[in-house]
């Protein structure tokens, strides 16, 4: 089967902002794909235009409107080619949304995991307190427990003042 509908950006688990930016290549009815962001409390839908005679780069955006109410952090991105057969080619990438790991979310910064470090002493160094939550949540894809980490492993320490 030859792929229709490949998405490159945003990647599994990457931390977006209110402004998703989606890439890849694409085939779909009428250069239409249809874009979806839920969590199974609220959605945003949108589309973007692609190429329809054959495989095609394209770029789009989703906006995520304030006062979305979007109750989890782990949001579902789902392009589909729908528009010529409601069970057309489809992909779901499972993203973090910043906003509601760090109030005033505007990106994230690495941080290498040093010897002795725990989640509370690096929130303590980067945030000025103790609270380690935002730093467990944007990593929840690779941290099961917050107690276990190992130095050397790379973290995603979401920030407000970027």
């Amino acid at each position: 089967m030859t792929v229709t509908l490949d998405i490159q950006q945003p990647q599994p688990f990457d931390i977006v902002g209110p402004t998703i930016l989606i890439a890849g290549n694409a085939a779909a009815f009428e250069g239409t794909l249809s874009i979806t962001v839920s969590e199974g409390h609220d959605e945003v839908t949108s589309f973007a235009q692609v190429g329809a005679l054959g495989l095609r780069q394209f770029q789009a955006q989703v906006e995520i409107p304030p006062g979305t109410a979007f109750t989890l952090n782990r949001l579902f991105l789902t392009l589909a080619d729908d528009t010529g057969n409601e069970n057309g080619p489809s992909v779901t990438v499972p993203v973090l949304y910043g906003p509601l790991i760090l109030p005033g979310y505007a990106g994230w910064q690495p941080y290498t995991v040093q010897p002795g470090d725990t989640l509370i002493s690096i929130a303590q160094a980067q945030y000025g307190n103790g609270d380690f939550q935002p730093i467990f949540q944007a990593n929840q894809n690779i941290l099961a427990n917050p107690n276990l980490i190992f130095p050397g492993q790379v973290l995603r320490i979401p920030r407000n003042d970027l």
